[in-house]
């Protein structure tokens, strides 16, 4: 039995989405590379928001069989609104992988996490043979760091400990994100925290140190991922 109309029907994208013209045009790039068959990896974002929605459409023109993996429940729910099927880790393994990104250096190397869902994205990205980020002109910096910080993962009990660590790695200014629409702290799909970090100066090796904090679940370094641009 299915459900009546209900509230995943008239969901809507959260937020005025910049540039929609041209994150549109890379939309449909994204939906003319999918083949019958594929399991495609889905970030977030309002740039994967409208590329649901032109794979949506792909799907019904062509009549393609394929399913996706979403990163997150806002795009999971997107899924169920446009009637795309999806899979799980634990069944299928993506053939691609699409998402955004917050900076991107000249070696490709990202800051993602204002969504709060990088460790699902990650974990989709180590699975994928292939990953395209969607990015504009505003996302490329010379050096990470420059314009955002390094969003960290953290166990709610661990908080002060994954503060006092970051700062021996030399974390400038450390703070909990709080959430936009309710009280208190933003709440990962994981149940966890967030803390925003800024480092002054990002070594290769920053990544697999910020993981190795006890309490730490995932942080947004995506560094020394093979992972090809798609620009708006």
């Amino acid at each position: 039995m299915e459900w009546g109309k209900n509230i995943i029907d008239s969901l809507k994208w959260s937020d005025t989405i910049i540039n929609k013209e041209g994150k549109e045009k890379v939309a449909k790039e994204i939906a003319a590379k999918m083949k019958d068959g594929q399991i495609i990896g889905v970030g977030s974002g309002s740039t994967v928001y409208l590329a649901l929605i032109a794979i949506a459409e792909r799907i019904k023109k062509d009549s393609l069989h394929i399913q996706v993996i979403p990163s997150s429940l806002e795009i999971s729910m997107t899924c169920i609104q446009l009637g795309i099927p999806q899979t799980t880790l634990l069944d299928k393994k993506p053939d691609w992988t699409f998402d955004g990104a917050d900076e991107v250096d000249p070696e490709r190397n990202l800051i993602k996490g204002r969504g709060g869902a990088m460790f699902k994205e990650k974990l989709l990205i180590c699975n994928s043979s292939e990953t395209y980020i969607i990015v504009d002109e505003s996302k490329f910096v010379t050096q990470l760091g420059s314009k955002f910080p390094v969003p960290v993962e953290v166990f709610p009990i661990s908080l002060l400990y994954a503060e006092k660590e970051l700062g021996a790695l030399g974390a400038r200014e450390i703070s909990l994100r709080m959430a936009k629409g309710k009280d208190g702290p933003v709440i990962t799909e994981n149940g966890n925290f967030i803390l925003d970090a800024w480092f002054d100066s990002i070594e290769s090796s920053l990544e697999r140190d910020i993981k190795s904090i006890t309490g730490v679940i995932e942080s947004g370094l995506f560094i020394g991922y093979d992972v090809k641009t798609l620009n708006i």
